[in-house]
């Protein structure tokens, strides 16, 4: 897990042109940065965006194809991947050999020399003298006490050393994997998406501890509180380079804003000085008609020709810087995410909002309102009294108006939801731990699942997100996707999707089936906001985004108008949410929070 460099005293990580590429793709091209003693280094972008291969490079598990990376770190470098690549069979006590491998090599070699020390000359004691000062310097002495208190602070207590690799879970093993490469504490600490598996408590002790590291961290994540209480500097990979921007993530936000400033700042003077050079000619050629339509002198006075020749140099230039502008434009910043919604709440007679067939756009499919067979109400199409028999004393008023209901609804062992109402601009967040029936739960909502019992109302237009979105196959463009359900050709809503930011114009004619997954989650998000949804039904919405874009996500989620169920295990967002909280536990709604 630890890659001893001892050609240098002194830390160094520099990256000069580095390119990488695979198949003849490239992911990363003249990448240049440097990483300084004691940083702690964020490394954000899209899903393929060439994060992790950036981590492999300066690791030196892959050559780059091209450029320089000098990397030298006395300490070691560990990178939290490379234990994961043990066979099942090892034990929990060979991952912690293996983290520790450095160390474990300056031991037997202290014992050698220990061994040695009654025959050893003065060379030989000097030599002694300095492996002890090198192991004291690697923190040998407290190296296993730090694998324990890391391994009980990620839960792996339960975990006994002679376990083999094989019997543990994906999440266990990854949380012994991190737990090992701290407990190694090498100086160069290199990590990817660390708060993953982790619950709240092990990721706050996990942020504790980084804090406190004595070497340099570089840490891929998507987590933007991780960033916030650790990062003093982060490193974005889009486009196939890397920007670096000081100051932890807020000077990144910063950055950012004033970068988005400048460029509708630049759009403007653009835009600004086209209509003062359009009109520059425009003027200059009706003055020169009219010159010439000009009576007053005749057209050999050296006089009028000078006039003439003035204005039509006057109209040549500013066609000329027309030209100009026209060939180097400055490209429109793209318009902000914004969802709209087309309901207009409680009804004048205070009765519940109408519910109807459903228009499920975004992912999901479609369905009517379900009722099961075996419900003996016969309440179907029926809205359920408002607040009756919700959780937690969540209540409606009476007379209040409904988006959408659940009454009695039961799937399987996975959902068992007494009753659930929505009224109009409602917000609700849904939390509890995986395999609670979240996600069950919001597909019912939507109408892409049937329940076996109980009655289901949603209203006719709901923007439906999934946490997954399934395989691509299908060779449509992206223009295409985008436009379908919309009237018109396809053609005719390019400048729409183009407005979004989202893709290029290149992109458009891209099959579907070739995005990457944060491209097809762009694009499920650019039909969300482009279609008006009374309600919004999202599942982990900012998986699979860049932050920048989550960031701009959640504002316009603020400002949306209409009802909003969403799932999210994102910290910031959560913390950030306002509305309605309930929690599922084991398919049941159990409490609001």
């Amino acid at each position: 897990m630890a890659r001893h460099r001892p050609s240098s005293t002194t830390f160094q990580l520099a990256l000069r042109d580095v390119g990488k590429a695979y198949d003849g793709r490239a992911v990363l091209d003249r990448v240049s940065f440097t990483v300084r003693p004691g940083e702690r280094v964020g490394v954000i972008g899209e899903n393929g965006a060439g994060k992790s291969t950036l981590l492999r490079l300066i690791s030196g598990e892959e050559a780059p194809d091209g450029g320089e990376l000098v990397v030298t770190a006395p300490g070691g470098v560990g990178h939290l991947g490379q234990t994961l690549g043990l066979p099942p069979h090892s034990t929990v006590q060979d991952v912690v050999d293996r983290a520790l491998s450095d160390l474990r090599r300056l031991e037997r070699r202290i014992r050698e020399a220990e061994a040695a020390l009654a025959d050893a000359s003065e060379d030989e004691l000097a030599a002694y003298g300095d492996l002890l000062t090198a192991y004291e310097a690697r923190g040998g002495y407290e190296a296993d006490a730090r694998v324990e208190a890391a391994v009980h602070a990620l839960g792996l207590a339960h975990v006994g050393r002679d376990r083999a690799l094989g019997s543990l879970s994906g999440g266990e093993r990854s949380r012994l994997a991190l737990a090992c490469v701290l407990a190694a504490e090498p100086e160069l600490l290199l990590l990817d998406e660390p708060t993953n598996h982790l619950d709240e408590r092990s990721v706050a002790w996990l942020e504790d501890r980084l804090r406190s590291y004595p070497g340099v961290v570089v840490a891929v994540t998507h987590d933007r509180s991780f960033l916030e209480r650790t990062a003093t500097a982060i490193l974005e990979v889009d486009l196939r380079t890397v920007t670096r921007y000081g100051d932890g993530w807020d000077g990144y936000l910063t950055a950012k804003a004033a970068a988005r400033r400048r460029w509708e700042q630049e759009y403007q003077d653009w835009l600004a000085e086209i209509g003062r050079q359009t009109e520059l000619a425009e003027a200059g050629a009706r003055r020169l008609a009219a010159s010439v339509r000009s009576d007053d002198r005749p057209r050999t006075s050296g006089h009028r020709r000078s006039h003439e020749a003035g204005l039509s140099g006057q109209v040549r230039n500013a066609r000329e810087r027309l030209h100009r502008l026209a060939e180097n434009p400055v490209p429109r910043p793209p318009d902000p995410l914004r969802f709209t919604a087309r309901i207009g709440g409680a009804t004048p007679s205070g009765e519940d909002a109408a519910f109807g067939e459903d228009g499920v756009f975004g992912t999901g499919g479609a369905s009517g309102p379900h009722r099961g067979a075996a419900d003996p109400s016969g309440r179907a199409g029926d809205g359920p009294v408002p607040g009756a028999g919700r959780p937690g004393g969540l209540r409606r008023e009476p007379g209040t108006g409904l988006v959408a209901a659940m009454d009695g609804v039961r799937v399987g062992d996975r959902l068992k939801v007494e009753s659930l109402s929505l009224a109009p601009g409602e917000r609700m967040l849904v939390t509890g731990p995986n395999g609670a029936g979240k996600t069950t739960l919001l597909r019912v909502l939507a109408g892409e699942l049937a329940p076996e019992h109980g009655t289901v109302h949603r209203p006719r237009r709901i923007g439906y997100l999934r946490q997954e979105l399934p395989a691509a196959c299908s060779r449509r463009t992206v223009l295409a996707a985008f436009a379908e359900g919309l009237p018109g050709a396809p053609e005719e809503h390019a400048g729409r999707l183009l407005s979004l930011g989202l893709f290029s114009r290149e992109d458009l004619a891209r099959p579907e089936a070739v995005l990457s997954v944060g491209q097809r989650r762009r694009l499920e998000l650019a039909r969300l906001v482009t279609r008006p949804a009374d309600l919004l039904i999202l599942d982990e919405p900012t998986n699979h985004l860049s932050l920048t874009l989550v960031e701009e996500l959640e504002e316009a989620l603020e400002e949306y108008s209409g009802a909003l169920v969403v799932v999210s295990h994102d910290r910031r967002f959560r913390s950030g949410f306002t509305g309605t909280r309930v929690a599922l536990r084991a398919g049941r709604l159990v409490t609001a929070a």
